[in-house]
């Protein structure tokens, strides 16, 4: 890279973002669908800002309200220009030009709808722009079937004459396989002047950008073209096969980039990792992983399959399997899943368990703390080494508020036990299977809330006299085999 690209930021970055994007048959904006977990927008803002413009402009208008909101949250320094009638790609840029006010220098012109557009594609093009002495640099590429595209028309010095629309091209035209990527360099003089005398003479009646190159030529500018060897950064977004297109090569792109740093992906085709996901070395994914948003993976961890995580840590070998998780952190070699779900606000600690259909939300399990079956936590806090028994529910709202529950360090929650909220149950304590607690547990206690049981004779016959259920009592009363049972004393803890 060139020192003055170094050192040198561009007057203006232009991103035209109008279109009305009526293919992807959406109610939302095309320009908000994502493409590895951002708004191609985002990705567009993101290969602007990497050539260090002092003005960034962004040209909206189908669906401005949703465009607008987006923009400010992704990038609060760009501005909006409005381009009220669809009359062209030349007018769009109009439109963002006048905004821009008087400027000198180099403006360079982009798209919303290229996601895979590098900021290092655009920083070797203002390069070239800048040791060639052009006026305008176009963005260009060769591809297999140039059908639909711009076609670049060269001289023989190997400059560049102009740019014909295939709607436009005649046949010899048609059979360049050099295409326009739409994306340009421009000494911001050049462009005000050849906007100024764009005339709508051509097939769809539109002021087409591309006719600014064979004014500027015309009037002797040099035009020029940087050419790159990676069609993907070329490709706009049209329609919803286009844009699974796009997902799965960027997607591919992750994957390897991960595979490489030391990441074992044993099913590529099945597993997607948004741009923002980190992970460590000796991280494997299964079959069925989704890992979105900020999401990082510890080194060692074990990923799925069939595992969704969003915005969540995993720590060092950690193993999640089939788990959907959201802005949740799992501790070092913590244990999740099968069927586990992690809300917002689960923390489960170094060496924590969380099994199968269990539902954490808003709750800490400390370190080596378990819940291993059917529980719902909610707003609670489970000490270190704490066992909450299978069935066990935190009753945290009342349909009003939510309140929070203590179960301390080594205690023991038994099976089927309901935890009514507010309720602190201290260290060292335990909770008789099938209790509903609705009162503190002081250290070493065991609480008991149940009713004892009572067994009511004859009552399968008197109730559901002639049902299965009767006939088996009777066979069963016949052979005069009494059914193996276990006596408990009214603490709950079995006598043998």
């Amino acid at each position: 890279m060139s020192d003055s690209v170094q050192t040198q930021s561009v007057a203006a970055v232009i991103i035209l973002a109008a279109g009305g994007g009526t293919r992807m048959k959406s109610n939302r904006s095309k320009l908000l669908h994502e493409v590895g977990g951002r708004s191609m927008l985002d990705w567009a803002v993101r290969a602007a800002e990497g050539v260090r413009p002092e003005r960034l402009m962004v040209v909206v208008g189908h669906l401005a309200d949703q465009v607008t909101p987006h923009l400010q949250e992704i990038a609060p320094e760009a501005a909006t220009a409005t381009q009220a009638e669809q009359r062209g790609t030349g007018h769009a840029v109009e439109c963002g030009l006048a905004a821009l006010g008087e400027i000198t220098g180099e403006v360079v012109v982009t798209y919303g709808d290229v996601p895979l557009l590098a900021a290092d594609t655009l920083l070797a093009m203002v390069g070239e722009h800048r040791a060639a002495g052009n006026a305008i640099t176009v963005l260009t590429a060769r591809v297999p079937d140039p059908t639909g595209y711009g076609r670049i028309l060269r001289d023989a010095d190997d400059t560049v004459a102009g740019i014909v629309e295939h709607k436009d091209a005649d046949e010899t035209q048609r059979g360049i396989d050099e295409i326009n990527s739409g994306i340009y360099v421009f000494d911001a003089a050049v462009l005000r002047a050849g906007l100024a005398r764009l005339e709508g003479d051509n097939a769809q009646g539109e002021l087409y950008l591309t006719d600014v190159l064979g004014i500027a030529r015309g009037d002797g500018d040099r035009v020029g073209a940087y050419r790159t060897d990676d069609l993907w950064q070329t490709e706009g977004v049209n329609d919803r096969v286009q844009l699974a297109r796009m997902n799965a090569e960027l997607n591919r792109r992750i994957l390897e980039g991960h595979m490489r740093a030391g990441v074992t992906v044993l099913d590529p085709a099945t597993t997607w990792v948004s741009d923002d996901v980190s992970l460590g070395t000796d991280v494997t994914l299964h079959p069925g992983t989704t890992l979105a948003g900020a999401t990082t993976v510890g080194d060692g961890a074990e990923i799925g399959p069939d595992t969704r995580l969003r915005d969540t840590a995993v720590g060092a070998g950690a193993t999640v399997l089939r788990t959907e998780a959201n802005l949740a952190t799992i501790g070092p070699r913590a244990v999740v899943g099968p069927f586990s779900y992690l809300r917002p606000g689960a923390e489960l600690g170094e060496g924590a368990k969380v099994g199968a259909f269990v539902e954490v939300k808003a709750s800490t399990l400390g370190p080596g703390a378990k819940a291993p079956h059917l529980s719902y936590l909610g707003d609670a806090t489970i000490g270190a080494g704490a066992n909450i028994g299978a069935g066990t529910i935190v009753a945290n709202y009342d349909g009003v508020a939510k309140y929070p529950t203590v179960v301390g360090e080594a205690s023991f929650v038994g099976s089927g036990s309901v935890l009514v909220a507010p309720v602190d149950i201290a260290d060292g304590s335990y909770i008789a299977a099938g209790s509903t607690v609705t009162d503190g547990v002081e250290p070493g206690q065991l609480a008991v809330a149940r009713g004892r049981q009572r067994n009511v004779d004859g009552w399968v016959a008197r109730r559901r006299a002639g049902t299965r259920t009767e006939a088996a009592a009777d066979r069963a009363r016949a052979a005069g085999t009494p059914h193996p049972g276990v006596e408990r004393d009214t603490d709950g803890r079995d006598e043998s």
